[in-house]
Formats: C-alpha cells, structure tokens, sequence
C-alpha cells in the first residue's frame, strides 16, 4: 500500500478542506506513519475520514478530530503537555512534534505498552508514560501549558483544572452517551472560560478505579 500518497490524500481531502489551518499540524500529520497506529487488519483503513477500533474496546480518532483538538491547543515548541488516554499513542505522537514534552496517562496496560513500543521505533524520545487514572492528572510534573482528555466526561475532572497553569488550554470532550461536545477551557484567576468547538462522539473517561463518569 502506498501509505505516503493516503496521507496526503488524507491531508487534502480531510484537514485542510476543513479549514485547518496550523501549518505545523498539517506537517506533523503528513508525515507521521498512522498505519503504525492501527491493527494490522485495518491498515488499508489507516488514513480514512473516520475512527477506527483498537485493542480493548477503544478507538482511535478520525484525523480530522486529531487535527482539530490539536490545533484548538496552540501549541508552541516550549509547552509541556498532559494527555489523558495514550490510546493507540497516535495523538501523543502528534502532540511530541509540536511541544517540548508530552506526558501521557493510559489506564489499560496493554494499551500503553503497544504504544510505548511505537514511540520506540519511531525515535520519539520527548514522551514520558504513566499507567494510571488519567482523571487524577500527574501532579509530579504540574503545572501543565496544555491538557488534552481523549475521552468524553460530565464535567472537567477538578484535579486537571488543578494542574492546568494560568492562561493554559485544556480540550476535552463534554457529555454523556453517544453525543458530546468538544470544548476548549481556557484558566483565568477568576476561573475557567469556556468555548465550544463542535459535536463529537467519544469512549467514556472511566475513572475512580473503573467507575464510568456519568454524574456531575
């Protein structure tokens, strides 16, 4: 399969038809391999307009969305970045081309493993793993210049409002069932300022040892 003409396909036809415009995402997503993110069985599938499963009943997410969650985080090359939910790893590869440093939190173990070992094969060494509750964040590292949640909850998890720093960008989908809201919260001193992007459907945010979050 001819991976690098489906990714600019892919480029063409789905992120900047859609008025992406971050040249730095639409280059990190031209040239990263997300056939390596995938099962083998759906790599034909690996650069089409829409999720695809992975292991243990996850996802990993249309591009489009990938483009669109990056971008909302106006990334610069000195932010440090938190990702809740490695997942298949293909969004934290993204995020480690953009930033200094991505730390990111996989609660299902195989998971994270697999990921680890793509990130080893492509040489990304400016990511550090962690198999926990993302929903508890990583307060060792904190404050964070960015929160990414790659999984939909009721309400923002407090700990990660917590550890965003002041003027800090945190993107994560809102709601319950199959329908959210992507929303974009920028921290003030005075609290959080709120901007809603567009509908998507993510996986739960499942937190508080395996407990899905579906009250506020």
């Amino acid at each position: 399969m001819n991976f690098a003409k489906m990714r600019q396909l892919m480029i063409n036809r789905q992120i900047i038809s859609r008025n992406i415009r971050d040249q730095r995402v639409i280059s990190v997503m031209g040239y990263m391999p997300r056939h390596k993110f995938v099962p083998d069985k759906l790599q034909k599938d690996s650069y089409a307009d829409y999720p695809l499963p992975i292991d243990n009943n996850q996802t990993i997410s249309q591009p489009y969305i990938v483009a669109l969650m990056t971008e909302n985080l106006s990334l610069s090359s000195q932010d440090r970045v938190l990702e809740v939910g490695t997942g298949s790893g293909y969004q934290t590869a993204i995020l480690s081309k953009l930033c200094a440093h991505v730390y990111t939190i996989e609660r299902i173990e195989t998971l994270l493993k697999k990921s680890k070992d793509i990130f080893r094969e492509l040489n990304i060494t400016n990511i550090s793993t962690k198999l926990s509750d993302g929903s508890l964040g990583w307060e060792e590292f904190a404050p964070f210049d960015a929160i990414i949640v790659t999984a939909a909850a009721v309400n923002i998890p407090p700990l990660l409002i917590e550890q965003l720093q002041i003027n800090g960008r945190l993107i994560i989908p809102l709601g319950s069932g199959f329908g959210q809201i992507l929303t974009l919260s920028i921290k003030k001193s005075d609290g959080l300022d709120e901007h809603h992007i567009c509908g998507c459907s993510f996986v739960p945010l499942i937190e508080k040892e395996g407990i899905e979050r579906t009250k506020p």
